[in-house]
């Protein structure tokens, strides 16, 4: 097993870019709207064939962040067609053959699947997806589930009648799978939540409690992340989240938000001083790869608001829509320039 200690260690948000063999990219980028149903036409290799194909992505993603010299990895979501229809479309009670269409976080329509009934797992969705990583490095492991609050504004709820009993009901899926997780050898279990930041009125009412519901029972690390999209598919971000402070009264040990891209202020993480944070200081919107002095540079200044002991350094976002050759590059970018801050504080 990899160190557990080091100082200012580095991770992924999620995803790395899948191979070209495996998914039909272009697909991938049409119409710049995330699938929240199934996305079928986008797996180049045929269904009989198709998990040993991921498990090779897989493998790919593993060994690029390795050699990255990144200490905290993931299975690069290789299996998913998108970080959060994997585990929403496993649901029972959740009709993803006649989806309803809803406007999506930036205002188009999007398909989305139809809650009728009681939300249940019917088995652990990601169990064979961690324990193929865990066999597969020697390194820190996480993997990531789309959190309760993201998951009920990607559903139109014709059981429920009330959006808090929605999330609420997520929540509680979310917990089993999580823990099933952790039994399956996940070090750390990150929630994506990026909807809190897009819904913040609503979040505000119960977007921490449904948090502290789908960690319930949930040992060691434990992340949320929150971001304003894929750079990919959302140019101009604003330079401060609608929903950042609140995350303080969470049970996650770790907030993970996006920083380079947006310019974000970073004053504001004076007010999530019991937290670790998980900075994004890799800019995905932008075809330059950052230099390791660049990140350094990022790094230094989040080392103003938050102690070193504090800060695990990462991308903004999730890397999928990224040439593989620019993400590994950016990575390796970010495997550096924590290496030269860490010497620094060394001494």
């Amino acid at each position: 097993m990899a160190n557990t200690n080091t100082l200012l260690p580095t991770t992924v948000v999620g995803s790395y870019p899948q191979p070209g063999w495996l998914v039909d990219r272009a697909i991938l980028t049409a119409n710049n709207v995330v699938p929240r149903v199934r996305l079928k036409e986008i797996w180049r290799v045929a269904e009989d064939v198709l998990e040993g194909a991921q498990d090779d992505a897989t493998l790919i993603a593993i060994r690029d962040m390795e050699r990255a010299g990144i200490d905290i990895i993931t299975d690069g979501e290789m299996r998913r067609e998108s970080y959060s229809n994997r585990f929403a479309l496993a649901l029972e009670n959740v009709d993803v053959d006649n989806p309803a269409v809803v406007s999506g976080r930036m205002g188009k329509p999007t398909p989305v699947p139809r809650v009728v009934g009681e939300i249940r797992r019917r088995h652990a969705v990601e169990v064979r997806d961690i324990a193929f990583l865990r066999a597969n490095t020697d390194r820190q492991v996480k993997i990531t589930l789309p959190g309760p609050f993201t998951l009920s504004m990607q559903a139109h709820d014709e059981h429920y009648g009330d959006d808090e009993a929605l999330a609420m009901a997520y929540a509680a899926v979310v917990a089993e799978e999580a823990r099933d997780l952790k039994a399956a050898g996940a070090d750390i279990i990150q929630l994506d939540e990026p909807w809190l930041q897009a819904r913040p009125e609503q979040a505000a009412r119960y977007g921490v409690k449904a948090i502290n519901r789908a960690l319930e029972g949930v040992s060691g690390t434990t992340v949320v992340h929150l971001c304003f999209g894929y750079a990919a598919l959302v140019k101009d971000k604003p330079s401060g989240y609608s929903f950042l402070p609140q995350l303080s009264d969470s049970i996650a040990t770790q907030i993970s938000i996006e920083a380079a891209q947006p310019k974000l202020d970073l004053g504001i993480l004076a007010e999530l001083s019991n937290k670790m944070i998980m900075l994004g200081v890799l800019d995905l919107g932008s075809a330059e790869v950052e230099t390791a002095e660049t990140v350094a540079a990022r790094l230094r200044e989040g080392l103003k608001h938050v102690p070193a002991e504090r800060l695990v350094a990462a991308p903004d976002c999730g890397m999928k829509y990224l040439p593989r050759e620019r993400a590994f590059a950016k990575l390796k970018a970010l495997a550096d320039g924590a290496d030269i801050v860490r010497r620094e504080l060394q001494g």
